[in-house]
């Protein structure tokens, strides 16, 4: 059988997304209270203006603008003209008002604003601090709309896109099977009862038979007064119900509340398999891949390399530069290890400064180069600590099997026997079974 092609370790980034926020304002004060409060908690930058001619010089000073946050009480323009300078400019614009009025609030909210926030209310600079990070997330989060109506479709899509998601549609229920598959990014779904071939309900259930809940939300919504069917819809799978028509608001604070459960479960995760320090896989993630891993990969005779990497004499330089440099050096070399790996390697930090590594389809050559290339790079690193430069080395024992039936454990033993030959033989080499 032939060696299956090994995916490259480096991948061309995205272009980065917009990232700076524009804060509108009459009163210093207040515009630096949202500015300061945006910049410290989610690390964007914030510029201000206190007119529509000074917002006017801050766009076309800079091109990669991401939102706006704007008072409706500027000296050189009316609330209407302050809506429609932003909005004309295609810029996501929340709107904030010192005073509650229905009717200024209506008419503010049949725009295309994505919101409309009290400046003075308790909690406001928090919830406005919020929506930023919101909006900025559900950029790289896309959505599914499967409804027949066109016409209903196109409203929950437009309303998703104001919000920064982008929208997949689909017009039943197969389409939007389809799409699922095509689109692996999909993360929440807006899903219709009524649809010809497959109900709305069925489709979820179907849906939830193939995506868990730590990965996919799934809303109902449906104009039928049918009592049954909102626990038809959570007991097939749905995370959430929406009766028609539902307001722009209701439906916006309902679908960022189940994307934040998704990214809650998903932190959750992250504590229970990731090292708090390196930010690598744990030592119990690494173990239950690899025992997903190792059979399927020996039982069609493709080769496997495990790895034990061990940072040399790391006691010294936690006693000649402390500790916090000792996590510093765990940190550089971590990265290192993980911009080495592939996107079918497996990396952890084990424990204290050891790291491990099974790295499915080399070659007996190929194996040695790819820990010898590491070695010289982590061997290159130049880490500061606290103004002193932090050079350090790396042994590695390195075992390579192609047989079936050998357990990780087995494989695990024998790099880490091959470790102390490296340990042995002076550090900072590689150590392999050929």
């Amino acid at each position: 059988m032939p060696t299956p092609l090994r995916a490259s370790p480096t991948s061309t980034a995205p272009s980065p997304l917009p990232q700076r926020i524009l804060v509108v304002e009459n009163s210093r004060t207040h515009a630096r209270l949202i500015g300061e409060a945006i910049e410290q908690k989610l690390n964007l930058p914030v510029l201000y203006a206190a007119t529509l001619a000074e917002a006017r010089t801050a766009l076309e000073r800079h091109p990669d603008w991401f939102m706006v946050v704007t008072s409706l009480v500027l000296a050189d323009g009316s609330h209407d003209e302050v809506v429609e300078f932003f909005l004309s400019r295609q810029l996501p614009t929340v709107v904030v008002s010192g005073v509650y009025d229905d009717g200024l609030r209506e008419q503010v909210l049949r725009r295309q604003v994505v919101d409309y926030v009290l400046k003075n209310t308790p909690g406001s600079i928090d919830y406005l601090v919020w929506l930023v990070q919101r909006l900025e997330r559900n950029r790289r989060i896309a959505a599914l709309v499967v409804d027949d109506s066109r016409s209903a479709r196109q409203h929950a899509a437009a309303l998703l896109s104001m919000y920064g998601f982008r929208v997949i549609e689909a017009a039943d229920g197969e389409a939007g099977l389809a799409m699922l598959d095509a689109n692996p990014d999909i993360r929440l779904a807006i899903v219709d009862q009524e649809m010809p071939g497959m109900k709305g309900h069925e489709f979820t259930r179907r849906l939830r038979a193939r995506h868990a809940r730590d990965h996919l939300a799934i809303i109902g919504i449906s104009g039928t007064s049918d009592g049954s069917l909102v626990p038809r819809f959570l007991k097939s799978g749905a995370n959430d119900f929406l009766h028609k028509p539902f307001s722009r608001e209701e439906f916006f604070c309902r679908v960022s509340q189940n994307i934040d459960q998704l990214e809650l479960i998903g932190t959750l995760q992250d504590l229970a398999t990731r090292d708090f320090l390196t930010g690598l896989p744990n030592r119990r993630h690494f173990l239950a891949e690899c025992h997903a891993l190792l059979p399927n990969t020996l039982g069609r005779q493709q080769s496997v390399t495990a790895a034990i990497i061990d940072i040399d004499h790391f006691k010294h330089i936690n006693d000649t530069y402390g500790h916090e440099a000792g996590d510093v050096a765990l940190k550089a070399v971590a990265q290192a290890i993980a911009r080495h790996s592939g996107t079918q390697d497996l990396v952890a930090r084990f424990g204290g400064e050891e790291f491990c590594a099974l790295v499915p389809y080399l070659g007996e050559s190929e194996s040695v180069e790819y820990f010898e290339s590491l070695r010289a790079q982590i061997e290159a690193l130049e880490v500061d600590v606290g103004g002193q430069t932090l050079r350090m080395t790396v042994s590695i024992g390195v075992f390579r099997t192609r047989f079936p039936g050998q357990t990780l454990n087995h494989l695990l033993s024998e790099a880490d026997r091959r470790l102390y030959l490296a340990k042995a033989g002076g550090r900072n080499r590689v150590v392999s079974s050929g």
